[in-house]
């Protein structure tokens, strides 16, 4: 059965798109420069925030020396990496770190083996010795041995 006559939608259906189409690449482009530019100002927005790994590791050396001479172990405990922590006992720690007087935090430097996720923090004691605490960050800086042992 053939129907004949006229019918609804004689032509067929309109094109939807009827303009010339458009290039997305500028908005692609646009978004790449905008994800580097965010990321960039988070990095140096941590940096102001939190500062440089150097300064972070000097101020917990500093912590840490003036919590074990003022004889606070449990606060020098947890400035510990935890496999200080499991190596040690709150009451080891002046016995492993402490050295003889006043502790005076000096300069930063990166660990020549590991590289600049690792500081090495000198502090000078009081008998003229010398020794580097390893700073490793941690959940952040925290003190993880003494250089060359």
């Amino acid at each position: 059965m053939t129907s004949q006559g006229p019918f609804l939608y004689d032509d067929g259906p309109a094109p939807l798109h009827t303009g010339t189409p458009r290039s997305a690449k500028t908005w692609i482009v646009a978004g790449i420069v905008g994800i580097v530019l965010l990321s960039g100002a988070m990095v140096g927005f941590l940096y102001l925030l939190k500062g440089s790994p150097q300064e972070q590791a000097t101020q917990a050396a500093e912590v840490f020396v003036a919590s074990m001479s003022d004889g606070d172990t449990e606060t020098a405990y947890q400035m510990l990496c935890e496999d200080e922590r499991n190596r040690l006992e709150p009451g080891e720690v002046a016995g492993e770190y402490l050295g003889t007087g006043v502790g005076e935090v000096g300069e930063v430097r990166d660990d020549d083996v590991e590289g600049a996720a690792v500081q090495l923090v000198a502090v000078g004691w009081d008998d003229g010795t010398t020794t580097e605490l390893r700073v490793l960050n941690e959940d952040g800086p925290r003190i993880c041995g003494i250089a060359g042992r």
